[in-house]
């Protein structure tokens, strides 16, 4: 009979050790995962969380207190795939910027000279331009947050180039028809207001808020380019053929802008970047975390309920109240505005009727000069507030003084060579203002998930003041004369230069360098 001696058993100790160890792993395994789902729970209310399963690996990043998931990222999409379609993303937007300037902003003065050589006084093409710009104010805020919700933004603008350029058709066909031009008028700033907000979110979504700054420069310098590049052109076609040429210009630079509409990437952009709320650290290059493709399939936010759209128009002007940093910009762009909008119409206009210089041709300089200027002040703009630390609050105060300047030399030279010093001062004030007021919101919103929506309300202020400024400066010259309105166009700068430095201390924030070292 064969006999067991019970201390010849070993006990199983590595058995058990690795019992133990397993024990002691998923122990940690689930504090692990306790921890983060805590910290999903304290995570700000405007990020969305992800939970963990057994198979992916969560990370906690701890300059930004952000989940991310570097697996999940990267299976859907190679790297070097994500990197061609961004840098393919990137031109598209540039090639954008460069045509959609002469959508956007309809004829710009063309138009006043245009509509002068059917008929039409200074104080009523001050009307039909405020009455398109009240229009715009009006549908600024609902615009953003439609743009923030909606995951067709390429389909927005595509849809709102078409109308522009059909509402152009009317004013072409019918300028004498005063009702008729009026509702082309009121068309277009309808569909255009949409244009311009939906090209900061494009590149904000394609280069994410890390490398938004620097981009958003270069897409405004473009824009001013081609805005200068229309200009010119529609000098040289309407010297020679007539103001009607311009019409057939601007629906050619229509055509390219849907094209350019078309090149841009679905995955490119990433939805939540775009409106100011970012699931990862990713800057530009890095994977999207919720693309047009993956949004059109999962995001609810892809069919904005129009009462969903109403509550964001109440948020908006709610966080402009609320946010002081918002609310002096918009004043203080506001009463700029109420100044600067009429100048260049209005000068042209004086210049045209002084016979002085051939309508088209000069028309055509004014715009040149003063986009040629903004290209520059635009990319200096951005490389002072990102590279060298500046920060956006001078760039804005500069912008300002430029305005009652260039109000006085108008005023007082209303000759043919007065379009240089006037215009150079209007490039540098819009230049400045066009790549520092989308910095400054984009700053101050920075992961609020409400970027746009803060934008249009911004836009909305400095729309106001835009919008009544046509009728206003168009029925002082009427009553008074052209140099006088275009004085009186100069006191309201100094407005937003009392408000810009009696608000200071709120205004002034760490420059963009140190913020983005420490990130």
């Amino acid at each position: 009979m064969l006999t067991l001696d019970p201390d010849a058993i070993e006990p199983p100790v590595k058995e058990k050790g690795k019992e133990v160890s397993d024990v002691s792993q998923t122990t940690e395994k689930e504090k692990t995962t306790e921890g983060t789902l805590e910290n999903c729970k304290t995570a700000t209310a405007t990020q969305d969380c992800i939970t963990p399963t057994a198979t992916t690996t969560i990370n906690s990043d701890p300059a930004t207190n952000l989940i991310t998931a570097p697996e999940l990222q990267s299976s859907s999409t190679p790297p070097d795939v994500s990197d061609r379609r961004t840098k393919r993303a990137t031109w598209a937007i540039l090639f954008l910027s460069f045509f959609i300037a002469d959508v956007s902003a309809g004829l710009g003065p063309f138009l006043g000279v245009f509509l002068q050589e059917h008929g039409w006084g200074p104080g009523l093409i001050g009307t039909v331009s405020t009455t398109g710009g009240v229009v715009a104010m009006l549908l600024t805020a609902p615009m953003g947050a439609l743009i923030d919700a909606t995951t067709y933004k390429r389909s927005l603008a595509a849809a709102s180039t078409i109308i522009c350029m059909g509402a152009n058709v009317l004013i072409f066909l019918s300028p004498s028809a005063t009702e008729l031009v009026f509702v082309a008028q009121i068309i277009v700033a309808a569909a255009g207001v949409a244009l311009m907000p939906v090209m900061v979110a494009l590149t904000l979504g394609v280069a994410r808020q890390k490398g938004f700054h620097t981009l958003n420069g270069r897409v405004q310098a473009v824009n001013h380019a081609g805005n200068m590049a229309e200009a010119g052109l529609g000098a040289i076609l309407g010297s020679r053929f007539g103001m009607g040429a311009v019409f057939y210009l601007s629906w050619a630079f229509g055509l390219v802008t849907l094209v350019s509409i078309a090149l841009i990437p679905a995955g490119a952009v990433d939805h939540q970047a775009a409106r100011g709320l970012e699931k990862t650290n990713a800057g530009r290059g890095g994977q999207a975390a919720a693309t047009d493709q993956q949004d059109h399939q999962s995001q609810p936010q892809t069919h904005p309920h129009p009462q969903e759209l109403g509550e964001e128009h109440a948020k908006a002007w709610k966080m402009l109240i609320q946010c002081k940093e918002l609310l002096v910009l918009g004043a203080a762009l506001l009463a700029f505005h109420l100044g600067n909008a009429a100048v260049l119409p209005l000068y042209g206009q004086a210049v045209v009727a002084a016979h002085k210089a051939e309508p088209a041709s000069f028309t055509g300089v004014t715009v040149v000069v003063a986009q040629g200027t903004m290209v520059i002040m635009s990319l200096a703009a951005s490389r002072l507030a990102v590279l060298h630390g500046v920060g956006y609050w001078p760039i804005i105060l500069v912008s300002f003084c430029s305005l009652p300047v260039r109000t006085v030399l108008a005023g007082t030279f209303i000759e043919s060579w007065g379009v240089w010093p006037v215009q150079v001062l209007d490039g540098i004030g819009a230049g400045l203002q066009s790549v520092a007021t989308p910095g400054s919101v984009a700053q101050v919103l920075s992961h609020s998930g409400r970027v746009n929506v803060g934008l249009g309300a911004v836009m909305t202020c400095q729309g106001v003041g835009a919008s009544l400024s046509p009728v206003l400066a168009g029925w002082i010259a009427q009553e008074k004369g052209y140099n006088i309105s275009l004085y009186v166009m100069g006191v309201f700068p100094m407005v937003s230069i009392a408000l810009w430095v009696g608000f200071i201390k709120i205004l002034r924030k760490p420059n963009l360098q140190s913020e983005q070292e420490s990130e």
